[in-house]
Parts: C-alpha cells; sequence; structure tokens
C-alpha cells in the first residue's frame, strides 16, 4: 500500500528513478524549491513502503478574478509503477485543494501534442504538433458549474513551448 504525502524539500535527493525516466519533464533544484516555498499544499509524491519515490505532482494557483485556477506543472510516475492509478490520486488531490483551498474555477494541465499516451487517456486522439507545443487540456471545478472555463475543443488550444512558464 502506497501514501500519498507532501513533497517535502529532501524528496529532492531521492527522486532520480522518476526523473531518469525519458517522459519525465525535469527542472532546476531552485525550480522544485519556489514550488514547494510558494505552494505547498498543491505538490505531493506517492511513495512506497519501503520509502521508494513512485510519483510526484507540482502545482500553482495562478490567474485573476475570472480565471483563477489551479495548473499542474508537472506529475509524473516512475515507470516501474505506471498503470496503478496514482497519477489519477495525485491529480485528485491536486483539484480537490484547488477547489477547497483555492476555490479556482478550473484545473489546467499543458499536455504535449506528441504525448500520444497522455492524449489517448484523454480521449483526444493522436497528437501531431510540434513536438515541444502542447494542449491546454482544462478540468472545471465546483466554482464554474456551467463549465465556462472550458473550452470547448481543448485540442484546439495550442501552447507554444516559449509560452511556457
Amino acid at each position: 500500500m502506497s501514501t500519498l504525502r507532501p513533497f517535502r524539500a529532501t524528496d529532492l535527493f531521492k527522486f532520480n528513478n522518476i526523473n531518469l525516466d525519458v517522459w519525465t519533464e525535469t527542472y532546476g533544484i531552485a525550480f522544485y524549491l519556489s514550488y514547494l516555498a510558494r505552494w505547498p499544499d498543491l505538490c505531493c509524491v506517492q511513495e512506497a513502503p519501503t520509502g521508494r519515490m513512485m510519483g510526484y505532482v507540482i502545482g500553482k494557483a495562478e490567474g485573476s478574478t475570472t480565471d483563477f485556477h489551479g495548473h499542474v506543472t508537472a506529475i509524473t510516475v516512475a515507470p516501474e509503477y505506471r498503470r496503478l492509478s496514482l497519477g489519477r490520486k495525485m491529480m485528485d488531490l491536486l483539484e480537490r485543494v484547488s477547489d477547497e483551498a483555492y476555490n479556482g474555477f478550473f484545473v489546467d494541465l499543458y499536455v504535449r501534442c506528441t504525448n500520444d499516451i497522455a492524449i489517448g487517456i484523454l480521449g483526444l486522439g493522436p497528437g501531431g504538433k510540434d513536438e515541444e507545443d502542447a494542449f491546454d487540456m482544462r478540468k472545471p471545478l465546483s466554482r464554474d458549474p456551467m463549465r465556462r472555463t472550458v473550452r470547448a475543443n481543448g485540442r484546439d488550444m495550442i501552447v507554444s513551448a516559449h509560452d511556457v512558464s
């Protein structure tokens, strides 16, 4: 049985099994620490009983009064732990915190246009844009029951690599 717990700064010394995977976007230590300092409740890890990190998610709260939302900056699961619904559990936590603590309208996630596996899971069909471009996918939260902040077709919303911060 694994544990979903807050991401701690000391986890940065234990996540090589996850970050060395070719599909995982990695960042500098300062980037991770800035997220942990500013949005600690939107950062969590999935940990095995042995203490081995299985996956993590880091997110932030951003936007204006009309589109305030939670954003998934990175979510990843180590290859040996995939297909166990760990990503879904981490997303559930991020969605709940974005909804209850931040009162966001939606949660969004950029999915690379070439990430056919993730796109298939989201039901979008094959990708096909530039390898660094991404689709801006949104899921409404309870503050947006009419789904006004969710676009009709997220696949039409391309985010260029230089637009992602």
